[in-house]
């Protein structure tokens, strides 16, 4: 028998900002874990930095991840007092279409924003600039609504906020695609964003149904003013676009396995050849059932190949001037279906590929069955009376992932 070993895989990157567009490679990968059959998903790979670094656990309970790009925005002009600035995120989920290189297949993966931070910079420090001498109250005073750790609605608290006598460091979590403003008390000569911080969650399509391979796509955002990532009217990025770059790598298994000696199989009736040999009756069934474990995580198709065949379902056997014929059929373990249903005894044809066969969560070492049987009108050519023989064939079973 034949076997076959597939692999699926996501993969998505970090690539470095030029003075037009900051890139962002974003990795993720699928690999089926035995310890967790069912988790048919994903799983991110590119390295958190930022609000996710600092605080795995509250990104951990959400599925979210977050990155930190040196992308700078700085005012080109001064600030008036209750002139507001702010933060706004792309909230909603955006689609890009990813598509393997090699089969052309295309799939859907979603990303939506849903947190964004910075540190902003002052010239002078912000005690300073209000007439106070202590550090945090000079963070607070400087704004109409508190130190920017308090997020303004339609934003959410996310609990960060670390500062120095000049600068603030904040995070917060951006619920619908909207502005979240500050408004300064003072007038504001100088005013910086020095890094953009945002966190992301990901839709990621069924990795069981996609085929082994790398699946590439992009998506781009706009930096500044009335663009995807706003940081206020006044406030100019050094990069006007972010581009997401996307490769899905998929690594699935398909893996069948035979126990010893079980590519070796003798027919025979239940309870052996003994009671026919002693002019009993003649046998109602010649067969053998044999049991192989299968690990897949992906869809596959199976073809038979006979040693002799005239073709459809049965293969030949020969012996001693005789021949006979000899049929195939498999069981599969539960969690793998053919047309959303499960398999039983399905006829295997010489030289045809079968339809689709597919996990609904990975299969890990489970146990099928391949049913040989010599069929009845066959029985009756091959057993007469005082006639001994010994027939044989191979059969070869092939697995495919390549669907």
């Amino acid at each position: 028998m034949k076997k076959s070993l597939c692999w699926l895989g996501l993969l998505m990157a970090l690539g470095a900002s030029s003075a037009q567009t900051a890139n962002l490679e974003i990795r993720a990968v699928f690999k089926p874990d035995p310890a967790q059959p069912n988790k048919n998903l994903f799983v991110n790979q590119t390295p958190n930095s930022g609000y996710c670094a600092d605080l795995p656990g509250e990104c951990a309970q959400h599925n979210m991840f977050s990155i930190r790009l040196p992308v700078r925005f700085s005012n080109s002009r001064y600030i008036n007092p209750n002139e507001a600035v702010w933060a706004k995120a792309p909230a909603n989920w955006r689609q890009l279409t990813v598509t393997n290189a090699e089969t052309l297949e295309s799939e859907t993966v979603e990303v939506r924003i849903v947190g964004i931070g910075s540190n902003y910079e002052l010239s002078k420090s912000a005690a300073e600039l209000v007439g106070v001498t202590d550090i945090l109250e000079g963070h607070q005073k400087l704004w109409t609504s508190n130190s920017w750790v308090y997020a303004p609605a339609p934003c959410l608290y996310s609990g960060v906020g670390t500062y120095s006598p000049s600068t603030y460091r904040f995070f917060w979590k951006s619920p619908v695609e909207a502005t979240c403003n500050k408004v300064p008390t003072v007038g504001l000569h100088s005013l910086s964003f020095n890094t953009l911080d945002f966190a992301y969650e990901l839709r990621t399509p069924n990795p069981l149904g996609m085929t082994t391979g790398l699946y590439t796509g992009a998506l781009t955002y706009t930096l500044g003013p009335a663009q995807d990532f706003d940081m206020g009217v006044m406030m100019q990025p050094d990069d006007a676009r972010l581009t997401l770059d996307f490769v899905l790598d998929v690594q699935h298994t398909l893996k069948v396995d035979l126990p010893p000696g079980g590519n070796k199989v003798a027919l025979e009736p239940e309870g052996g050849w003994q009671q026919w040999i002693n002019g009993g009756p003649k046998p109602g069934r010649i067969f053998r059932d044999q049991t192989f474990n299968i690990s897949a995580s992906s869809r596959f198709k199976v073809m038979m190949q006979c040693q002799n065949s005239l073709g459809g379902e049965r293969c030949q056997m020969y012996g001693n001037g005789l021949v006979t014929d000899v049929t195939t059929r498999m069981t599969l373990p539960a969690g793998i279906t053919f047309s959303g249903n499960p398999v039983g005894r399905y006829p295997l044809q010489h030289e045809s590929w079968s339809g689709t066969f597919e996990p609904s969560q990975y299969v890990n070492r489970q146990v099928g069955t391949l049913h040989f049987e010599i069929p009845s009108d066959a029985i009756d050519r091959l057993l007469k009376p005082g006639i001994g023989a010994s027939l044989s064939t191979n059969i070869t079973i092939i697995w495919d992932s390549e669907v």
